[in-house]
């Protein structure tokens, strides 16, 4: 009997210490806060998201997710429900997003301000508030990684392209052609270093007496300018002279007028008169003519006269020649 008592006493001792422990524990972990529940509805996947994840406005841990399951309102949404402070300053332009700290994948709700109010999200069946919920950076990076590997297997194809045989044939061509150039390029600053020292030097003794003649070929240059100068102005006074009103190129002007006018005289007059003269001329010699003609005829009628002509056929006097008698 008094081993039984012993272990009841210590069976009791032992239930009172883990009552005390309990108690002590939910004293210490009381949560005498406020907090407004709010609905999350999203399409995206939110892998990494539990229970009891944190959710933080701006950093600052304001709450815990309580509930995470499907949005019976809209069918394929995830529907995350939230405790969240009411002494967090939510405001209608708030909205919330997911986090993910660091590599381990877990996820927590991010809630933030917009610029602007955000557009007012319907109520649940639940009745209650909803934030919208964007997109986060790791779930666009998610969204955009098909596209990105594409891209990827394309510029890794193309790279491949690039550094096949035949692009690493033509590269070891050029590289070789390079050195060849660099060989040639060096080869001819040897030559030019030697035709510097061998022909340029005696060539560059030799500049003073260059320069000197070069100068003395200025000088002269000089000089004709100067004469052509002289040259030029002598002729801008004779040009001046000449155009001088009254001068000799308006006395020339002058004359050309007279001999002009004294051409188109001779033509209208002189010239008439000299082809009337000629015509008379040529009468009298014509007449002169037929005179010595008759003259040399008729020599008698210088003493006798004319005397009267014989009459031609038809007419009185006229006698027909006689015929000529046959041998």
């Amino acid at each position: 009997m008094e081993n039984k008592s012993h272990a009841l006493a210590a069976g009791i001792f032992v239930v009172v210490v883990a009552a005390l422990l309990a108690g002590l524990g939910l004293w210490l972990t009381r949560d005498r806060a406020s907090y407004q529940l709010y609905e999350l509805s999203t399409r995206e996947s939110v892998g990494g998201l539990q229970p009891q994840a944190a959710v933080r406005y701006k950093g600052v841990a304001v709450g815990k997710v309580t509930r995470i399951g499907f949005d019976p309102d809209v069918p394929g949404n995830v529907l995350i429900r939230i405790a969240v402070n009411e002494q967090a300053p939510v405001t209608p332009a708030t909205f919330a997003v997911l986090g993910y700290q660091g590599v381990t994948g877990l996820a927590h709700v991010l809630l933030d301000d917009g610029t602007a109010p955000q557009p007012e999200v319907p109520r649940g069946s639940s009745g209650l508030p909803r934030l919208p919920l964007k997109s986060s950076p790791f779930s666009q990076l998610a969204e955009q990684g098909p596209a990105i590997l594409a891209q990827v297997q394309q510029a890794t194809d193309r790279i491949n392209d690039l550094l096949g045989d035949e692009n690493q044939k033509r590269v070891s061509l050029a590289l070789d052609n390079l050195a060849q150039a660099a060989g040639s390029a060096n080869t001819l600053m040897k030559r030019l270093d030697a035709t510097v020292e061998q022909r340029l030097d005696p060539a560059l003794a030799a500049v003073p007496a260059v320069a000197s003649d070069a100068r003395e070929t200025l000088k002269a240059l000089r000089q004709a300018g100067t004469n052509a100068g002289d040259a030029a102005n002598e002729v801008k006074i004779a040009v001046r002279k000449l155009s001088v009103e009254g001068g000799p190129i308006d006395k020339i002007a002058d004359s050309s007028e007279s001999l002009s006018l004294a051409a188109d005289r001779f033509g209208r007059v002189t010239l008439p008169r000299l082809n009337h003269a000629a015509d008379e001329t040529s009468r009298a010699v014509r007449r002169l003519g037929r005179a010595a003609s008759n003259l040399s005829d008729n020599p008698q009628s210088l003493i006798y006269g004319p005397g009267r002509a014989a009459g031609g056929p038809g007419e009185p006097g006229f006698e027909a020649p006689a015929a000529a008698s046959a041998p």
